[in-house]
């Protein structure tokens, strides 16, 4: 279903297949303090693994691993995985390099583009994500762009020895295709 990974144009970034010039930027995100707090993130990695993922990340048919990229320079990674073919739903998730880039519209813009693509030239009928529930600005940028919280798993995440719930929220390609109309001012390359 991704076995072609497009290039999606926007006003604030552009969405290119992630490949190994965006090796230094993964390193960056995967080791700000806040981003992995935000994201539960525990484990680090390495150059050396980072670029193999990286590097590997075409072959892979059933996702779309895409470089939010800001002026030509890295900001962070929004992910398709998880895809249920039967089902047709998939998973997303989304992370920016750190409070550099927060707050700038990279994020929501990033969203709108990859739901416009799946919506618009896949038979995908569910996207689903997950967030913790300290992180409000996710949690609103999410709902600005058309998901709708569908449950609580609770105390999905401990960290630094307190419990946090995870909200589970997703999208329906009925809710995007009668509410998003924007999407067509987005670009295709």
């Amino acid at each position: 279903m991704f076995a072609t990974k497009p290039i999606l144009v926007g006003e604030r970034v552009t969405l290119r297949p992630v490949g190994p010039e965006h090796v230094e930027g993964l390193l960056e995100l995967v080791t700000d303090a806040e981003v992995r707090r935000l994201t539960g993130s525990r484990a680090g990695v390495g150059r050396e693994p980072a670029t193999m993922w990286y590097v590997t990340r075409a072959d892979h048919a059933e996702r779309l691993d895409l470089a939010i990229c800001h002026e030509d320079e890295y900001v962070g990674e929004i992910v398709i995985n998880e895809l249920d073919a039967d089902n047709l739903s998939c998973n997303l998730r989304i992370a920016l390099i750190g409070s550099r880039v927060f707050g700038k519209g990279f994020g929501t813009e990033a969203l709108r583009l990859v739901l416009g693509h799946v919506f618009s030239t896949t038979p995908l009928n569910r996207v689903s994500l997950g967030v913790y529930d300290f992180n409000e600005r996710a949690r609103h940028v999410y709902e600005k762009v058309g998901f709708v919280v569908e449950g609580v798993l609770r105390d999905a995440l401990l960290w630094e020895g307190e419990w946090h719930d995870e909200i589970v929220m997703s999208v329906l390609r009925r809710e995007w295709v009668t509410t998003k109309s924007e999407i067509g001012a987005s670009k295709l390359q």
